[in-house]
């Protein structure tokens, strides 16, 4: 094989694995929709509708409607002409019909119960942390209200500065004197310090450094 056909295979090659890597999907894009047989619809908007059902299903006016159509069909196919009737006796397409509302009904409730489990759930979850926020502030303000309680204990308060300036009067009314004067007690003098012991301390500093 010639040196130009190899360069020609290789620019092949290079440029087959260019434009497969071109055709695998990115992760920096969105990816395209996928065609489906079944179709495709909202779990929330289902479930929305399944609870308005059940709803519906558990209310008084629901008994009545269902109460009144039966008691309709059952009359219609008693007391009609015999052409008219649709429904002879035993009434079986009246239990068909009521077999097939009950196994509706009953998936309906089912999912309407786990929906409201659902946020059950993350109400109690909600509560829960709301709690240990609440546990938490009252204990951080017991904590401070114990601190400014310590803290007030050491502060001189009113009464215990009126309490220590009439002791400080009954004090000087004891030692006043007949003719109006305070006797004030002398403060003893403080000694002085000695020469020699004032020129030594530069030295004994400088020996001890």
């Amino acid at each position: 094989m010639t040196p130009e056909r190899e360069t020609v295979r290789e620019r092949t090659l290079a440029g087959a694995t260019a434009a497969t890597r071109q055709r695998a999907p990115r992760l920096d894009q969105p990816s395209q929709p996928r065609h489906r047989i079944l179709p495709e619809w909202d779990p929330e908007a289902f479930g929305r509708l399944s609870e308005k059902i059940a709803r519906f299903l558990g209310t008084g006016r629901f008994i009545v409607w269902m109460t009144v159509v039966i008691v309709m069909w059952v009359l219609w196919n008693v007391a009609a002409p015999a052409a008219l009737r649709f429904d002879q006796y035993p009434f079986i397409f009246l239990t068909l019909m009521l077999s097939l509302q009950a196994s509706y009904a009953a998936p309906l409730i089912l999912l309407a119960q786990n929906r409201q489990d659902d946020r059950d759930r993350v109400n109690l979850e909600q509560d829960r942390k709301q709690n240990e926020r609440s546990i938490a502030d009252t204990e951080y303000l017991t904590r401070e209200i114990a601190a400014l309680r310590t803290g007030l204990g050491e502060v001189a308060t009113r009464d215990w500065l009126r309490s220590e300036l009439q002791d400080v009067v009954k004090e000087l009314e004891a030692r006043r004197r007949s003719d109006g004067h305070v006797v004030i007690p002398a403060v003893p003098p403080v000694p002085p310090v000695p020469a020699e012991r004032t020129e030594q301390s530069p030295g004994r500093d400088a020996d001890d450094r």
